[in-house]
């Protein structure tokens, strides 16, 4: 069986009559439930207060953390961009006395005649330029006599061999490929037996 609690509204009750002919009923379903006393009141009003405090702490603390996050973004990305317009400046330093040399060097050529100086002084450059760029983890790739291998050659071209143990091995290194920390920052270009 079905129970209606809903009062007859007229037919040609208004929106603000049908509020009206509701609104009592709303009234004495309090009142019937408001059965406490003024200590559960108290108890209630301070449950209140104690959630709304403790719900502005929480807010105040999303807000700060959001603040802090924030701030944490801008830090790391003002950080990234001065890392790299100045991540090169270690290198550069490094290769300053290379560049030294070579400006005594040049005007050193200025004076001499002798061309076995000029070639001593610039073995001597050369060296320790391959020795800062060592120091910074850069290793030259061992091309000729090994086979051919993809990911450190290029093959640029093929050369007929009749010696059986030079097919499928690296002939010659036309240009000298490079690795840096263990990756390959430029192939070698090899002529390969065949």
């Amino acid at each position: 069986m079905k129970l209606n609690n809903k009062k007859e509204k007229p037919e040609n009750a208004t929106a603000e009559e049908e509020v009206q002919i509701d609104a009592p009923e709303v009234e004495t379903a309090t009142k019937e439930d408001d059965n406490t006393t003024p200590e559960e009141d108290k108890t209630e009003v301070n449950q209140v207060e104690e959630l709304s405090a403790q719900l502005n702490q929480a807010k105040e603390q999303y807000i700060r953390l959001m603040a802090e996050f924030d701030n944490y973004k801008k830090r790391t990305a003002r950080e990234k961009a001065e890392l790299l317009l100045n991540g090169n400046q270690k290198t550069f330093a490094e290769l300053l006395p290379v560049l030294d040399d070579f400006d005594r060097a040049i005007q050193n050529n200025e004076n001499t005649e002798d061309v076995s100086v000029l070639k001593e002084g610039i073995d001597l450059i050369h060296k320790k330029l391959v020795e800062i760029l060592e120091k910074m983890g850069l290793k030259q790739i061992d091309a000729v006599g090994k086979d051919f291998d993809t990911d450190y050659h290029e093959a640029i071209a093929l050369m007929p061999t009749e010696e059986t143990e030079k097919k499928g091995k690296v002939i010659e290194c036309v240009q000298q490929g490079y690795m840096l920390n263990d990756n390959v920052i430029r192939h070698s270009k090899v002529v390969i037996g065949q």
